[in-house]
């Protein structure tokens, strides 16, 4: 099991996952903050990146912030 500290940058032009110098990922995602539709595309987009189901993938705190706690199991 692997937490991860993650800052969200929704409506960008292109998807990238950068690691900072702390440790933590900055993720930037083509889709709106709306509706919870970030939130899934970062759930699919670090299960497609990390070769793990998307049920492995959750949200533990922060699902309405750009600054996520994410568990991969």
């Amino acid at each position: 099991m692997a937490f991860f500290n993650i800052q969200v940058k929704p409506n960008s032009p292109q998807q990238l996952i950068r690691k900072e110098a702390d440790g933590s990922l900055t993720v930037y995602l083509k889709s709106p903050p709306v509706d919870g539709k970030a939130n899934q595309e970062l759930i699919k987009l670090l299960a497609k990146k990390l070769d793990v189901p998307k049920s492995n993938i959750k949200i533990k705190s922060g699902l309405s912030s750009r600054r996520k706690l994410v568990e991969i199991s």
